[in-house]
């Protein structure tokens, strides 16, 4: 397979190993990116990667909650002028009330059903109109709970990122938000280590072994090694393995315990990941807009 400049950069992007280190992994690996990151982190060229989306499209996160359902939201626009637009915010308000009203499942429904006397894309496109941007409804998630759970709705930066946590078992919004808190600041993966597919632990299992022994650690002491590192590395994914930002001394799922509840779930939104950002710069955005 030819290995591509566009691979080279988006192995370098997502490991910060060298340009001759990412084409050789790259070439090693037939051009499997993450085995040519597993290669890169086996010669501890590289750190463990996250899912490394490059945050790149503009617009706003939204958590609407109305009684034992809520809702969290995430709307586009072109240019982060528009997302501080009180416009572009009272149209993503719009749009999580319109959703948790309705319920639909997917975008496209969403998109699809009445709101006030037209569809939700068409109030949509006239806000379009209004403010001279393209704007879209990315992806949204609603959540239920009972009346002894407890919702935690965060939004930080204005919207940059949205959290919608549960906290099971205690009415307690302010524990909730809490760790909504912690979410938006930390970013885990995974509520718990039971979430973690046992294909993904085996694969980081054999990357941690095969990088001690890189290392020239003894094998008889690499095992042990391994279920140490891989403790971590459930830290690093898991949120309650993570030591609470309000409490470094605990663990988020003590500290939870302690108040007489469990996390159950969260979803975590932050405005562009995974999308690629049109290429221009910071003067020709600034023209753009006085040109409107």
């Amino acid at each position: 397979m030819a290995i591509t400049a566009s691979m080279v950069k988006e192995l370098r992007e997502r490991t910060g190993a060298g340009m001759m280190d990412c084409k050789k992994a790259l070439t090693e690996t037939e051009g499997d990116m993450e085995k040519a990151i597993d290669l890169l982190r086996e010669k501890g060229i590289a750190k463990a990667a996250k899912k490394a989306d490059r945050i790149a499209a503009e617009g706003l996160t939204f958590v609407e909650v109305q009684g034992n359902k809520a809702v969290i939201v995430e709307v586009n626009s072109e240019t982060d002028f528009v997302a501080k637009n009180e416009n572009f915010k009272a149209l993503v308000a719009n749009v999580a009330q319109s959703i948790l009203s309705k319920s639909p499942a997917t975008v496209e429904e969403a998109l699809g059903q009445a709101y006030e006397e037209t569809t939700l894309q068409e109030y949509i496109n006239t806000q379009i109109a209004k403010i001279g941007e393209k704007l879209s409804l990315r992806r949204f998630e609603i959540v239920e709970k009972t009346d002894n759970d407890a919702f935690g709705a965060y939004l930080h930066m204005g919207g940059r990122i949205g959290v919608l946590t549960v906290l099971e078992g205690k009415n307690d919004e302010e524990l909730a938000k809490d760790v909504a808190m912690h979410v938006a600041a930390i970013n885990p993966l995974y509520v718990s280590r039971d979430q973690v597919s046992e294909e993904e632990v085996v694969r980081e299992r054999e990357v941690l072994t095969q990088q001690a022994l890189n290392e020239g650690k003894p094998e008889n002491i690499v095992a042990k090694m391994v279920e140490g590192r891989l403790s971590k590395y459930f830290e690093d994914i898991c949120l309650l393995d993570q030591p609470f930002v309000k409490d470094g001394d605990q663990k988020v799922g003590k500290y939870v315990a302690n108040k007489g509840a469990t996390v159950k779930s969260f979803v975590r939104y932050e405005v562009g990941e995974g999308m690629e950002k049109r290429e221009e710069n910071f003067a020709e955005e600034v023209m753009n807009q006085v040109k409107k």
